[in-house]
């Protein structure tokens, strides 16, 4: 049990793996996160979701203004070269409507969270923007929780089921800490070999 705790403590955040550095606050880190989740929080498989990010990260369309400027069909074209084919209009339209939203309410990212009055208006803010349903919003703020004062969302009930089934008790932990976040980062990914290793 020791073990599997130290294994898990050790595991990598999400955004890291990815190359992304929540912990320095700055926009385009925040962004660039934001924009991983949305891909994340479709039904697709993880590794489409991460080569797709990269497809982004390789064509620079890592901020507000450049989704905007390459457009819908832009999107389509970066959404397919990543495989993201079966959502690839629909998540193309969603970028754009939350993008156009973001900028015209709040301008930025650490902007909302500044607006929020809690962790959970921060929640509910972020599910304002049409597309963003509760599974996006835990998979951004989670990683966020030791990094923005107002991130502390409720772990996912699929997460807490894969704790208990390791006997891992996440109330002895701080939900704020870095600990914590890598914890739950090596729940989700025990979450999805156990689903894998089943089906």
């Amino acid at each position: 049990m020791k073990r599997e705790i130290k294994y898990l403590e050790k595991s990598k955040l999400y955004s890291e793996e990815l190359g992304i550095d929540l912990k320095t606050g700055k926009e385009r880190e925040i962004f660039k996160w934001f924009l991983a989740s949305i891909l994340f929080g479709k039904p697709i498989q993880e590794n489409v979701a991460i080569k797709t990010y990269k497809e982004f990260e390789r064509r620079n369309v890592l901020s507000q203004e450049a989704i905007l400027k390459v457009g819908w069909n832009g999107l389509v074209e970066i959404l397919d070269a990543g495989g993201y084919v079966r959502y690839d209009f629909s998540t193309a339209t969603k970028l754009l409507e939350i993008m156009k939203a973001l900028k015209e309410k709040y301008g930025t990212l650490n902007e909302l969270h500044k607006q929020a009055e809690d962790s959970k208006d921060l929640e509910a803010k972020l599910q304002e923007f049409k597309g963003i349903g509760v599974v996006t919003t835990n998979i951004f703020l989670r990683e966020l929780r030791p990094f923005w004062k107002k991130a502390n969302p409720e772990p996912l009930p699929a997460v807490k089921k894969i704790a208990r089934k390791y006997r891992i008790n996440l109330n002895k932990y701080d939900r704020k800490s870095i600990a914590f976040a890598r914890i739950e980062a090596g729940l989700v990914r025990l979450r999805k070999n156990y689903l894998l290793r089943s089906s």
